[in-house]
């Protein structure tokens, strides 16, 4: 699905701050919930055993829309990033936007994942449709730049994400560790914990991007705990009237704080002290983030139409356009496009960036696309599984 989960550098700070060699969007997802069908009923639920009727196996239209429009926001403000020097109001709209749309990706990954067990039929679905893709494009960006970019030291680690495939390896995690948090007493707690110690602790390091695998952690662990009637709550009208001083509010704040505030916070690919920042603050702003991403992502979730809409069937496919727009953006920055038409960092050229992005990741979110590339985001790998895993 979807993410994401943003053109980010190997540990997304901002452009001019640490253009290392490999980079990662956090800056979602399948990624972003692998199955847009309603979860499989809970572990010991009344029912569980018994097939679901086929009304029950549709997929909902809501998750659909929901991963559609999150796609759209990460590929827009991947696009913002390149042209937004300069623009107080573009810093500030990234911000609230780079605020929700992971943890909102999150999330729904998290809900979708509810289900997860170790059993093989899931395990081969994690292999094919989060591990494989990750490998493929991996590999895929860290080629193009090294040919598109003429950086012919452009090196291929599986364990060191570039740009946005950071997400896939993280969902990997997430996932085979659903069991453990699908068994502890009070899951999320513990997610806020590891996240504000791993906010501290610099020596970390960037092997698998695990400061945001640990740091987006509890995004992930509350979609666990989410059920249905919670997201029917989100969707109340007196949410959603609430949700409007929310985002006026936000607005006026994150322009105020837009000079000021480290975009590295909203990244999460950092310790505190790599931002030289106080040890102790890391674990403050990990609670403050994850309560105003948390009230954002639910005024989102508020708005998104429960109901089929054309863009709905473009809900399957956010994969594909996470996956390949980053290529596009990417592209373009490595041919110069953004610095030779310096007009695109004017309003006008903002709204064109924007519009641009929008398009082009909803071509790439069609089945036309989903079909041609399913070889690399769901291959079927038969000939890698035995039939019957319990034989030996």
């Amino acid at each position: 699905m979807f993410q994401a989960p943003s053109a980010f550098q190997r540990a997304p700070l901002p452009p001019a701050a640490r253009e290392s060699t490999r980079e990662s969007e956090p800056r979602h997802e399948q990624t972003l919930a692998a199955t847009a069908t309603r979860p499989a009923p809970e572990p010991g639920a009344s029912g569980a055993a018994a097939p679901a009727p086929a009304a029950a196996r549709k997929r909902d239209p809501y998750f659909d829309n929901v991963k559609y429009l999150a796609i759209v926001l990460v590929a827009v403000a991947h696009a913002w990033e390149p042209v937004m020097d300069g623009s107080r109001a573009t810093r500030a709209l990234y911000m609230i936007v780079y605020m929700f749309h992971m943890p909102a990706f999150i999330l729904i990954s998290g809900y979708f994942s509810r289900s997860f067990d170790m059993t093989p039929p899931k395990v081969k679905r994690l292999i094919t449709s989060v591990a494989v893709p990750y490998v493929l494009f991996e590999t895929a960006y860290s080629l193009f730049k090294r040919y598109a970019d003429d950086s012919p030291d452009m090196a291929i680690s599986l364990i060191d994400p570039f740009y946005l495939t950071w997400f896939l390896i993280a969902l990997f995690i997430w996932r085979v560790t659903t069991p453990i948090w699908r068994t502890l007493r009070h899951p999320l707690p513990v997610a806020l914990a590891i996240a504000m110690l791993a906010s501290i602790s610099p020596d970390i390091g960037d092997d698998l991007d695990l400061q945001r695998v640990l740091q987006f952690l509890p995004f992930f662990v509350l979609g666990l705990l989410m059920k249905p009637e919670h997201f029917q709550l989100v969707r109340r009208r007196e949410v959603r009237l609430l949700s409007l001083p929310l985002f006026a509010g936000a607005l006026l704040f994150a322009y105020w704080i837009a000079p000021r505030l480290q975009l590295g916070w909203l990244y999460r690919a950092n310790s505190a002290q790599e931002m030289d920042a106080p040890w102790w603050s890391g674990a403050v702003m990990t609670l403050a983030m994850f309560g105003c991403a948390l009230a954002l992502t639910i005024g989102f979730l508020a708005w998104v139409p429960g109901r089929a809409r054309w863009f709905t069937v473009l809900g399957a496919g956010t994969i594909c356009g996470y996956l390949l727009h980053g290529f596009l953006i990417k592209g373009a920055e490595y041919a110069g496009l953004f610095d030779r038409y310096t007009w695109l960092s004017d309003p006008v050229g903002l709204v064109v960036v924007s519009l641009t992005a929008a398009v082009a990741v909803t071509l790439l979110c069609t089945p036309l696309v989903g079909r041609a590339l399913k070889w690399a985001t769901e291959p079927d790998m038969a000939w890698a599984f035995r039939k019957d895993p319990a034989k030996r």
